[in-house]
């Protein structure tokens, strides 16, 4: 792709991809829960690793800690639907072959723990190479989509719509299903990223963005011809994307709603916390969110108690969307958490119960009094299917409250007004078991 990626015509296509309410750079590069899931992803692989360590992650997916991690993936439709398919068994072709093979299982345990534990991009290199080596039949790079949640800035996602989209662009001919494809579009991507670095994030989630919009066909690469018609032809394609953003942005103002009913109920927690006398801390990544006329994280902790942040997990507390803390409690030592809520308005609730099981077993002999998932009345069903994963085995003994927004709502301004600590939250809400 020589000179390629330093012409004008580039350039102009990926402002317009930046641009586009519809393309993927603005539904997930920059959608916050695609940051936080970061956090869960990596705690779901360490889980994984520990399953196939001590010999408990079994014979299958379904049910493991591996299609619970795969799943959180697979949830971000906008890039990786469907990233769950390379991991479900195919009994007839008995792949791929890490359920019944015990030596490849701990061959790809150890290729997960390698890529948790470094930090050079030699090393996770070195391990591709490494699980290549034992030709584990049906698990080619599809495990690239977990590696890229732990290490976004050295390795890219890898999918067919990437792919396409890399071979549309630059000419090459990298095929799905094999390590060396894959490291190859890895060496292009980082080329390209370097090259246009002024527009394009060190997070590889960003071209790879832009390769998965291209290989879609939402856009159309320059010509790398040079011939002046054909880059006259591409140029008028370019521009009828315009046509196609009135209909984005109708989307992109229904994701807008939909972040605003999650801000709206992280603002009903936070005026519930402090009329009941606690300090309220708000996700590090929400505070700045409009509410009410000023921001989410008006009148709250600005930060978080010394043995809280000395706490393993402590970056995944910081994303918990509503604490409340003791505001009797004065010295660091004493500022204990008395609630957390977790607002899981569309997504998956994986995040959320991670989050909370880091502050929960964080700090061995400290209890929270509170632990709540906060969803719309109609995902019980969600909350439930999901509490039944083994990885979540713990969650019931934590004593973990389902709370739907309806009885919030309602009842928030009599609670505000007449309530005493969490009595009244826990009229409202019911014990997990309780759901069955």
């Amino acid at each position: 792709m020589t000179g390629l990626a330093a012409d004008a015509p580039l350039d102009a296509l990926i402002r317009r991809w930046r641009d586009d309410p519809g393309a993927t750079y603005q539904t997930w590069f920059l959608w916050e829960e695609r940051l936080k899931n970061f956090r869960s992803i990596r705690r779901g692989v360490q889980s994984v690793v520990r399953d196939i360590r001590e010999g408990t992650f079994g014979t299958q997916y379904r049910g493991s800690s591996l299609e619970t991690v795969v799943h959180s993936v697979a949830e971000q439709r906008q890039i990786f639907k469907g990233a769950d398919h390379a991991f479900l068994w195919k009994p007839k072709l008995r792949i791929p072959d890490i359920y019944e093979n015990p030596a490849h299982q701990r061959a790809f345990g150890h290729f997960l723990d390698t890529c948790v534990c470094c930090t050079e991009a030699d090393e996770l290199v070195e391990a591709v190479r490494a699980l290549d080596r034992h030709r584990i039949k049906g698990l080619g790079p599809a495990a690239a989509n977990l590696m890229y949640f732990l290490h976004p800035t050295h390795m890219p996602p890898f999918n067919t719509a990437i792919v396409n989209g890399y071979n549309a662009l630059t000419g090459a001919r990298v095929k799905l299903g094999k390590w060396e494809e894959y490291l190859a579009l890895r060496a292009g991507l980082l080329r390209l990223t370097n090259e246009h670095r002024h527009l394009l994030s060190n997070d590889l989630g960003a071209v790879a963005g832009l390769m998965f919009d291209l290989g879609q066909g939402r856009f159309t690469p320059p010509p790398r011809s040079g011939d002046d018609a054909a880059l006259g032809a591409w140029q008028s394609d370019l521009a009828r994307v315009r046509e196609e953003t009135a209909a984005a942005s109708r989307a992109r103002s229904a994701a807008s709603e939909q972040d605003r009913s999650h801000t709206e109920v992280q603002g009903w927690l936070r005026d519930l916390g402090l009329a009941l006398g606690f300090r309220v801390w708000i996700a590090a990544n929400d505070v700045s969110r409009p509410y009410a006329g000023g921001k989410l994280g008006d009148g709250c902790a600005t930060t978080l108690p010394a043995n809280l942040m000395g706490r393993p997990g402590a970056d995944a507390v910081r994303l918990i969307d509503v604490l409340w803390l003791d505001a009797a409690a004065t010295n660091a030592n004493g500022s204990e958490v008395i609630a957390a809520f977790e607002v899981e308005h569309t997504t998956s609730i994986y995040s959320g119960i991670v989050r909370m099981l880091d502050l929960a077993l964080g700090a061995p002999g400290q209890v929270v009094a509170g632990l709540y998932l906060v969803a719309p009345d109609g995902r019980q069903r969600d909350v439930m299917e999901q509490l039944r994963r083994p990885a979540f085995s713990r969650v019931r003994d934590l004593g973990v409250r389902y709370l739907p927004y309806g009885e919030l709502e309602r009842h928030r301004e009599s609670m505000a007004r007449f309530g005493q600590g969490l009595k009244a939250v826990e009229a409202v809400s019911q014990r997990l078991d309780d759901l069955d």
